[in-house]
């Protein structure tokens, strides 16, 4: 036994020996490490240490541009600086002596900042900035009701713990720090200082962060309407994304801080117009400065919207809109004033059916909306006093359309064969069935229009005549022809909130409580009793009836372009707007309409405008371009409407235009818009175009 024993002992000493020298290896290699670690590349890894401290920052991404026909900017985006402050392992002074700099930073260079510290110094007192909260206030502090502003100031300033002896640097440090207090920040969520500054701040605070510890530069843009209150109705606005806007749109990437297209061309195409933000990352050191920024996802711009509108035609038509209603107020075209105060124009091409101007008066500013609209500016903009400037009356407004619906009424007795071109209609002045209504020649001077074709009948606008043709051909037929021309129907046009108007019809009457009448098909046949259409309806109207009964669909965008330069597919675009608003497929098939019944009530178009006797006669007779047109005035609860509807030129028709001014008097009066803006359209130098002011012979007043 003793033998075995002896023959191992060599063994077991090898493996001890080999272990224990195992063991002085890594122990050696263990400390060569933690010295490499340690000294030679210890500042390395301490830097690489500190920077640790990592945040997510949004990029936002720019809202795409709205522009005009031509490229030109209606709605752009301004690039935007945001001054944000993280917490990090600052000591009191050096917060304190950081908050005096960013402070002071941003007063060099005009800049604004939130400022919510409720105590303000004036050169000999202090003062609380809301007395009427100050009692609140003091107790949610623990000061008695009796503490003075003064005492109140250095309590913060004992609170802060601040060393400063200027009244004006304790106050500027207390901002911040009240703020932080207040609103709270971490290592991860920043407070906002400021939401708006300056460039040259921006690169103050970039290039020189190590002076400014915890402080970074956010980069966004907001929206900006370069022109002002031009066409902002069409436009629309942005605002703070609504409580049930984000609910509904929260899988779509959105937060409560959003902004979000509330009216107009803002609203509907804010899925192409909004964009894709990114994201970047901070990489901060734990005493607050920033090491290292990187763009982990970039933002993607928002696509362009262009619509079919021309921005100086549209300036053109505002301006004319505002005029007309301003001169109709002091009585400049005749002497005699109305309370006009509201209205709008349509300017379209008749054979696309572009919106080429688009006007609603009283207006609004949209640029009132960004950063949040006040209290104040709201309840102006709402007020029925100061007739709702935020209604787009071009498609919201229904209006009785009076004698301008009377070529309807001609197309449905000439079409069906209740009247032929040559056939005359003596107008007695009293028309003798139903309520036996007046014709308006015979309410002013006693009399009818004696005998009159149909052409003549549009020229005149006499109510006899067209009494007759629509106890003629019924109140079915001229509903039919009303929709196949577009009345009483939404357009489709791209734009929240159409009306879809009010058809004479005895539907509408029983819907009312009301039964049908001879004499209510009568008053149909002229334009009155429930007939209530949209200026871009009767646009579609005029476009109808000038291009033969040929069916024009109102359009107001012409594309949407990607941020990359790509064309969105129009079918869908055209699906997803018509998903937005509720559209369904509701289009009419042509309208059948003879070339000699077509000529005949052009003809008597042309005559309103160009020949003596025409209602708009005095207006456009020395007029350089030859027109077709129907003046109608519309008697309302408040006061009698003001409409026209035309094209031009008469031979080669581009364009119709249709204006309605709220409580105009008469029909002619708004024919001087109209005038205007043909005038601008065709390029003709109105010095050169003489007017006649004289009242004309017969102005058409109805009922």
């Amino acid at each position: 036994m003793e033998k075995y024993r002896k023959k191992k002992l060599p063994n077991i000493s090898l493996r001890y020996n080999t272990l224990s020298g195992l063991i002085y290896v890594i122990g050696i290699v263990l400390i060569i490490q933690l010295f490499n670690l340690q000294i030679v590349n210890g500042a390395e890894y301490r830097e690489t240490s500190n920077t640790r401290l990592t945040r997510k920052s949004t990029l936002y991404a720019s809202r795409g541009y709205i522009l005009d026909r031509n490229g030109n900017e209606l709605a752009g985006a301004e690039m935007t600086f945001s001054l944000e402050m993280y917490k990090t392992k600052l000591g009191t002074n050096v917060l304190n002596d950081t908050a005096l700099k960013i402070i002071n930073t941003l007063e060099e260079n005009g800049d604004s900042y939130t400022d919510t510290f409720p105590i303000k110094i004036n050169p000999f007192e202090y003062t609380f900035t809301n007395e009427d909260s100050k009692k609140a206030w003091l107790k949610k502090y623990n000061l008695g009701e009796d503490t003075t502003a003064e005492d109140a100031f250095y309590y913060f300033k004992n609170k802060y713990e601040i060393e400063n002896e200027d009244i004006g640097e304790i106050r500027k440090i207390a901002i911040i720090r009240y703020r932080i207090a207040s609103e709270g920040y971490s290592s991860t969520k920043s407070l906002t200082i400021s939401n708006n500054i300056s460039r040259k701040s921006a690169l103050i605070f970039n290039e020189q962060s190590d002076k400014y510890p915890g402080v970074t530069v956010g980069q966004s843009s907001k929206r900006s309407y370069p022109n002002g209150a031009l066409a902002s109705h069409i436009i629309g606005y942005t605002n703070s994304i609504t409580q049930e806007q984000y609910k509904a749109n929260k899988d779509k990437g959105y937060a409560m801080s959003d902004i979000y297209g509330q009216a107009g061309i803002e609203s509907v195409f804010e899925e192409y117009l909004r964009g894709q933000n990114g994201q970047r990352q901070i990489d901060m050191s734990v005493d607050g400065e920033i090491v290292n920024e990187a763009i982990e996802e970039e933002a993607i711009a928002g696509s362009d919207v262009v619509l079919t509108i021309d921005a100086n035609l549209q300036a053109i038509t505002e301006n004319a809109l505002e005029e007309t209603i301003n001169n109709i107020k002091s009585g400049a075209y005749d002497n005699k004033k109305y309370n006009a105060n509201a209205g709008a124009i349509v300017v379209m091409d008749v054979a696309s059916g572009e919106i080429l101007s688009m006007a609603s008066y009283p207006d609004f500013e949209p640029t009132s909306f960004v950063g949040g609209i006040s209290k104040e500016k709201w309840n102006e903009y709402n007020s029925a006093e100061n007739n709702n400037p935020l209604i787009n009356r071009a498609i919201y407004g229904a209006y009785a359309p009076g004698s301008t619906y009377k070529m309807v009424t001609a197309i449905s007795a000439l079409q069906t064969g209740a009247v032929t071109i040559k056939e005359k209609v003596n107008d007695t002045g009293v028309y003798p069935r139903g309520h036996n209504p007046e014709c308006w020649i015979y309410r002013q001077y006693h009399r009818g229009h004696g005998y009159l074709n149909i052409t003549n009948a549009i020229k005149q606008s006499c109510n006899y005549f067209f009494y007759e043709m629509g106890y003629r051909v019924g109140i079915e037929t001229l509903d039919k022809y009303t929709r196949a021309f577009g009345l009483s129907r939404k357009t489709g046009i791209e734009l929240p909130n159409e009306s879809a108007g009010t058809l004479a019809s005895p539907e509408t009457a029983e819907a009312k409580g009301e039964s049908w009448s001879v004499g209510r098909t009568l008053s149909a046949a002229i334009g009155q009793i429930y007939h209530s259409f949209t200026p871009i309806q009767m646009a579609k109207y005029i476009s109808i009836l000038v291009n033969g009964g040929k069916q024009v669909n109102p359009t107001i965008v012409k594309s949407v372009i990607k941020a990359d330069g790509t064309e969105v597919n129009r079918d869908e675009v055209k699906a997803k707007v018509n998903e937005k608003l509720g559209i369904t497929n509701n289009e009419e098939p042509d309208i059948e309409i003879s070339e000699e019944n077509l000529n005949a009530v052009l003809e008597g178009m042309k005559g309103v405008t160009s020949e003596r006797g025409g209602t708009a006669y005095s207006i456009f007779k020395n007029f350089n371009i030859e027109i077709g047109g129907k003046t109608g005035s519309a008697q309302t609860n408040n006061g009698t409407n003001a409409l026209f509807v035309g094209f031009a030129p008469y031979d080669n028709p581009q364009i119709a235009i249709v204006v309605v001014i709220e409580n105009g008097g008469s029909g002619s009066l708004a024919c001087y818009a109209a005038k205007d803006i043909i005038a601008q359209y065709f390029g003709m130098n109105e010095k050169h175009v003489e007017e006649n002011l004289t009242a004309i012979p017969y102005a058409e007043i109805q009922n």
